[in-house]
């Protein structure tokens, strides 16, 4: 990934200037992520001390109005369960000196605030799991009223015209809205100084390398094995995408994995006990972050999770191209947007409405099927399956490139999806806005519709070679499709565990 401006195509502006990362005397840039402490006052609140904690955050949070009304339950896919936006910037401590700038490995950043840290904490319903959800800073998506943009200047877009913080948190929580089908209930923003502090204040915390890591940018320097990390190689530990293999996507990883080290420390005895630490801790975590909410009510549908239940993944992507914009060579991260609601509900769980449904008559659902899957003649082939199944089928169309074949169905429609699911093994349900009727959105997967079975005889299998009426077999497009990336789901909060 590059550190070049970022970069909108659409709905440009006369003299409209792209948001630069005024980053001019760094060296290559720093990518600063400061979550950690988020997650480290929820664990920590769940020790019995909410009474004491109350009054401490109280005076040092900054509240803001960041989360835009409510959206109606029938676009809530989760329920009762909570996402929380994890967001850590790059903002510098104003009026730093060059001696403190050197502790944090960093320099001068001209006041620019940038989101290079975007992670959605899901937390079910009882509190006894969460998912971290890991968004890359470079992800090139749809910007509401701005146009396609990188997702780290989302939160920018959104302050200019006096909007300010509030207003980039607004338009930042919908962009991630939009792109993954959760409704986001709760946003927490944490400055670089804020996990500086945080770590600081908890002391080394160990973390676990497969290979050697040294990268003059970010300042990391590690053997391979165990090591023991202050906060400043915390610091660099977390910052870390040069000489890694997929950048900005293993930089997620150490992320994720850090948070998940970091809950494990938090939950030992010598720290939840240590009352003189957890005020100072308190004291770091309250006077670095920006929330919608009250902290300590936030802490306590934490208060069961543990470090071991946390799992942790990355949206999944379709490669790192560099693409040009206006004439300029731009590095992002292609999402696979079309499959990312279908990834986000197998990590969070299908809906209850489409648990509890019963499926329809196939003579009741009416399907429209789209072809995500760069074979050609695959919507149709799947199309004639149907019909012949007794599903009401429209005409063929297309989609952009997924990996993950998916049943889309807006709410009130699930026993329709229900129905569909039954002949698509394999293919995801996803309750979405984004469509009216039950939508088959075939992916690189292979899966489709299966045919019906032949008089006395088993069900045939119907390979994506199958066309309808007299198609020739579907084939592979002449041009070239990406291949998304993987997305495994890892869990990185039980002891002795190793990345890359």
């Amino acid at each position: 990934m590059s550190n070049d401006p970022e970069q909108t195509t659409g709905r440009g502006r006369r003299g409209f200037t792209p948001p630069r990362h005024g980053r001019q005397k760094r060296r290559g840039g720093v990518i600063l992520p400061a979550v950690a402490g988020v997650l480290t006052m929820g664990l920590l609140l769940s020790g019995g001390y909410a009474a004491f904690a109350y009054g401490r955050l109280s005076t040092g949070i900054t509240k803001i109005d960041a989360i835009a009304g409510n959206k109606s339950d029938k676009d809530d896919v989760d329920g009762q369960a909570q996402n929380i936006l994890l967001v850590g910037d790059d903002h510098r401590p104003d009026n730093a000196t060059p001696e403190e700038m050197a502790e944090l490995s960093t320099e001068s950043d001209g006041g620019a605030t940038n989101t290079d840290t975007m992670i959605v904490l899901h937390i079910n319903a009882d509190g006894t799991q969460g998912t971290m959800i890991s968004f890359p800073r470079d992800s090139y998506v749809d910007i509401p009223g701005v146009g396609k943009g990188k997702l780290n200047s989302a939160f920018y877009f959104g302050t200019l015209n006096g909007r300010g913080d509030t207003g980039g948190a607004k338009l930042l929580i919908q962009t991630i809205q939009n792109l993954s089908g959760l409704t986001i209930d709760h946003y927490v923003r944490v400055s670089l100084l804020g996990f500086y502090q945080v770590v600081k204040e908890l002391g080394p915390v160990d973390v676990c390398l497969n290979q050697a890591a040294k990268d003059p940018y970010s300042g990391v320097d590690l053997p391979a094995g165990k090591s023991t990390l202050d906060a400043k190689q915390a610091l660099s530990f977390v910052r870390q995408r040069h000489g890694l293999p997929n950048g900005d996507l293993d930089r997620n990883i150490r992320q994720q994995y850090f948070l998940s080290q970091e809950a494990r420390k938090v939950l030992s005895a010598g720290t939840l006990l240590n009352p003189v630490k957890m005020n100072n801790i308190l004291g770091a975590v309250g006077g670095s972050i920006q929330t919608d909410t009250d902290l300590v009510n936030l802490a306590t549908q934490m208060r069961n999770l543990r470090p071991g239940n946390i799992q942790s993944a990355t949206i999944p992507t379709l490669g790192t191209p560099t693409i040009y914009v206006n004439g300029s060579a731009l590095s992002i991260v292609e999402i696979d947007t079309v499959g990312l609601p279908a990834f986000v509900q197998s990590l969070v769980g299908e809906p209850e409405e489409y648990t509890k449904a019963t499926a329809a008559q196939p003579a009741a659902t009416t399907v429209t099927v789209l072809n995500g899957s760069g074979v050609t003649g695959a919507a149709a082939a799947a199309g004639t399956n149907l019909t012949a199944r007794g599903f009401q089928v429209g005409a063929p169309g297309s989609s952009e490139t997924t990996k993950t074949t998916q049943i889309q169905y807006p709410a009130g429609q699930e026993a329709q999806a229900k129905a569909l699911a039954a002949v698509v093994p394999g293919a995801v349900p996803v309750r979405t806005a984004a469509v009216t009727g039950v939508t088959l959105v075939l992916g690189t997967d292979g899966k489709t519709a299966t045919a019906p079975a032949a008089p006395g005889g088993a069900a045939s299998q119907p390979s994506s070679g199958e066309s309808a009426g007299s198609e020739s077999k579907p084939s592979k497009s002449a041009s070239s499709e990406p291949k998304p990336s993987s997305t495994d789901v890892k869990s990185y909060g039980k002891d002795g565990v190793c990345i890359n």
